[in-house]
């Protein structure tokens, strides 16, 4: 990378997204500085070697030197889970907050959620929702840029993984909301986007999905998870009265079950970026490429 190579800064470098993100930066000609909490051993960020900032979202001299010199700083870090709000709001709103007044003139995308689209469902949801609104106070709309994505799947994502694995495992699965509708998108993708929004203006909230933006209800995700893995489990409707059960039993967040339930999960033709490539990865193909990753790592048989 020459010298002269315009620095991207991100953050939540070294996560599923943004090892991913580094990447694509590096291939798309920019200089990456990345805030991690420590030196990565092997963030998978292939042949690129970003320039390491030792730090977190709570310290602004680490922000600082982050964002020195940069022409662009994408937001990626944030928290998908924590004990309440209050946690939720301290990632996803301060985080931002902290980062957009260290900035200066560099532009600014910010890494939302499409939760962030309805944020009376979760906390999560919520929090997203006002890092956005907190981040355009501070830059003014003009200056940010801001990408929901939907789901992410693909290699190295722990999250998703838990429906490979019972699709692998169990005989039947079940259908949590069936009338729901949830846009998807690869993590290929998803950085591709991200690295051709942060190489230009595109002020604006945008939304990413692959090439089926309308989504795809929970029958057709598990039965190409079931594909996938070479299986074809039974599909069974779940009374929605089991969902507060396993919230007690621990074994789903209450906050995660607001946003299963909700039924309008897809993106509309306005909402994606004009100008973003065109997604590489369909659901039948992005499944089967991230199951044969999960096989090379060991992660499913």
């Amino acid at each position: 990378m020459g010298a002269s190579a315009p620095v991207a800064a991100v953050t939540g470098a070294t996560g599923f997204l943004g090892a991913h993100l580094v990447r694509a930066l590096h291939d798309a000609g920019y200089a990456v500085r990345a805030l991690a909490r420590r030196e990565p051993s092997a963030p998978g960020w292939g042949e690129a070697r970003p320039e390491v900032i030792p730090g977190t979202l709570e310290d602004e001299s680490a922000l600082a030197r982050l964002v020195d010199g940069a022409a662009v700083v994408v937001h990626v870090a944030g928290a998908i889970k924590a004990p309440d709000r209050a946690g939720f709001m301290a990632v996803n709103r301060d985080g931002a907050v902290r980062l957009a007044r260290l900035s200066g003139d560099s532009r600014f995308v910010l890494v939302s959620s499409l939760a962030a689209r309805h944020p009376q469902v979760s906390a999560y949801a919520e929090s997203k929702r006002a890092g956005e609104e907190a981040v355009a106070e501070i830059l003014g709309r003009e200056r940010l840029t801001v990408v929901r994505p939907p789901a992410i799947y693909g290699p190295g994502d722990r999250e998703t993984f838990a429906i490979f694995r019972a699709a692998a495992a169990s005989p039947v699965l079940p259908i949590l909301s069936p009338d729901s509708q949830y846009a998807l998108v690869h993590v290929e993708d998803a950085a591709a986007t991200i690295a051709c929004l942060a190489g230009r203006s595109a002020p604006g909230v945008w939304a990413l999905a692959d090439d089926r933006p309308s989504g795809y209800g929970w029958r057709e995700i598990l039965g190409a998870a079931g594909r996938a893995v070479g299986k074809r489990p039974a599909l069974a409707a779940t009374p929605r009265w089991v969902l507060p059960g396993l919230c007690g039993l621990g074994l789903l967040s209450r906050d995660k079950a607001g946003e299963l339930l909700h039924k309008d999960w897809s993106v509309r033709p306005h909402e994606l970026a004009p100008g973003a490539p065109a997604p590489r990865w369909g659901l039948e193909d992005g499944f089967a490429a991230t199951v044969s990753w999960y096989k090379r790592a060991g992660w499913l048989r």
